[in-house]
């Protein structure tokens, strides 16, 4: 791939916002207040079963029931990468390669969700509207290694043209914004006092935008400074075009006198030849240097006219949008003190159109962002199996699993099929009854990605993690319930292995706040 399109790549991709809190590479399971504060749902029956346990829900009282909940999310991605293309006066190597840390910013000030059931008799009818992956906007104030190291390979290409060249600088900044909207709708059937069903429609609206620039690329040379890259590319190709004058002098001289060379070169040397004569021997002489120059300088021709496609920089913009929606179903089995409970949620399928101004890709690399075209996008399938255990009236025990297959949810180029294995994610949690009014509650949750070093990178990346939540929960009356939560992701360091001198050291940090309202009527 060429310098060019692998700066478009990185600039599409880098700083998209995958999921902005809990879940797998594309889902937020933190869909309510109440998994904020014990994340361990999958067995609860309230309101916010209507997408951890909509089954469950056919449980509750017959009439109306809302919950209505926003969060918000702070988020930062960090990636150390080493590589010898990130040293501005190019002199790193493989082995003393050097290491730059480049942050992105993630921010979600407002995730909304809204629950809503109506139950009466054996049938609850149900409603959910989520932020259900992405759900805010991340920004790199200096891009990533990816994006640097490509401008550092351009200086690099140059210094082997011309070694007065010693170094580089450049202006870049990138943003992605991702937003997956989900609508589910479906009905429980209590089947009897244990036992109940439930079958819905998720509906999923997908929308992305990324934009990317690279401003001020400047090329450091041991006697000029700092140029421009237009002005040092002019520069270049006005000296090409005089040295290439000149060898080209020369080869006329050959083509036009060659086959004389013998009888000019006797005439000098018996002291009877004009002094236009030695110049002419001397230019025949001089012809398989010439030659060899001009071919030279071809090849540099050719590479700067590559390089002059960066000298007013790039800026790049493109959006997303599409459309999937898939079946989910849920039970739930209720005995005494002991809810057990399961959801499948089918893979949705997905494709997003795009809407930017990348018109044409000659690399595959590229054609996902190639304007009028659709690609891949799926959101994976999802199992979810519970248990809440109630040793005493006033504290409810809660324990959770969940699988996404990721491995079977399509993307741009297969790339899923890079994973190791779909992601799994233990929960476990506590509530308290500390008054009638309040309730107290926390849980953790671990998550686990089938990453290789083959699928990460610096462009959008997950890392194994732990969650830890705590809230609590007021009845205000009989009819109201407030709740308010704490959600802290703790995220590991995935280092992939050296190659060509280049690695990466990723890693993130989470937090979450939210504040919720339920109503029963």
């Amino acid at each position: 791939m060429n310098f060019k399109k692998q700066l478009l790549v990185a600039a599409l991709m880098c700083g998209a916002v995958t999921n902005a809190m809990a879940g797998g590479f594309l889902t937020n399971t933190n869909q309510s207040i109440s998994f904020l504060r014990n994340p361990a749902r999958d067995a609860a029956i309230g309101i916010d079963g209507v997408y951890s346990n909509p089954a469950g829900v056919a449980f509750m009282n017959d009439g109306f029931h809302f919950g209505v909940n926003w969060q918000c999310a702070i988020q930062a991605r960090t990636v150390e990468t080493t590589s010898p293309y990130l040293d501005h006066t190019l002199q790193a190597t493989s082995s003393n390669a050097p290491t730059k840390r480049y942050r992105g910013h993630a921010t979600a000030p407002c995730v909304p969700s809204l629950q809503a059931a109506y139950n009466k008799s054996k049938w609850s009818f149900q409603f959910n509207f989520a932020v259900t992956g992405g759900g805010g906007k991340c920004e790199f104030e200096k891009g990533n290694g990816t994006f640097e190291g490509a401008v550092g390979q351009i200086a690099t290409q140059l210094k082997a043209l011309d070694n007065t060249v010693n170094g580089y600088s450049v202006d870049n900044y990138m943003e992605g914004r991702q937003f997956y909207y989900g609508i589910t709708l479906g009905a429980a059937y209590k089947i009897n006092e244990h036992i109940s069903v439930y079958g819905g429609l998720r509906g999923l609206i997908g929308h992305a935008k990324y934009i990317a620039q690279i401003k001020d690329l400047q090329i450091a040379t041991t006697n000029g400074g700092l140029q421009t890259l237009g002005t040092y590319i002019d520069g270049k190709k006005a000296t090409i075009a005089t040295a290439n004058a000149t060898c080209q002098q020369v080869i006329d001289i050959y083509n036009q006198y060659g086959s004389q060379y013998d009888l000019l070169k006797a005439a000098i040397d018996a002291g009877s030849a004009p002094a236009a004569y030695s110049q002419i021997v001397a230019a025949i002489d001089a012809y398989p240097t010439a030659v060899a120059t001009q071919q030279q300088l071809a090849v540099a021709q050719s590479s700067l006219e590559t390089l002059n496609n960066y000298r007013d920089g790039i800026d790049l913009e493109s959006t997303q949008s599409g459309f999937g929606i898939a079946p989910l179903f849920s039970v739930d089995v209720k005995y005494g003190w002991l809810n057990l409970a399961a959801k499948y949620e089918f893979r949705t399928k997905m494709s997003l159109k795009n809407n930017s101004n990348l018109e044409e890709a000659s690399v595959s690399a590229t054609q996902q962002f190639v304007n009028g075209t659709s690609i891949r996008e799926d959101s994976p399938a999802l199992l979810t199996v519970g248990a809440q255990i109630t040793p005493i009236d006033i504290v409810r025990i809660g324990l959770g699993y969940h699988h996404f297959y990721d491995k079977d949810a399509k993307k741009f180029g297969d790339k899923q099929e890079l994973l190791a294995r779909g992601t799994n994610e233990y929960l476990g949690g506590v509530e308290v009854n500390c008054t009638d009014r309040l309730v107290l509650s926390c849980g953790g949750q671990i998550t686990r990605y089938g990453n290789t070093d083959e699928y990460m990178s610096d462009i959008s990346f997950n890392v194994n993690s732990w969650s830890f939540g705590f809230g609590a929960s007021y009845q205000a009356n009989p009819n109201v319930k407030i709740e308010a939560a704490y959600f802290k992701t703790f995220y590991d360091h995935y280092k992939t292995g050296t190659v060509n001198g280049v690695c990466n050291d990723f890693t993130r940090t989470n937090d979450v706040i939210g504040v919720g309202l339920v109503v029963d009527l």
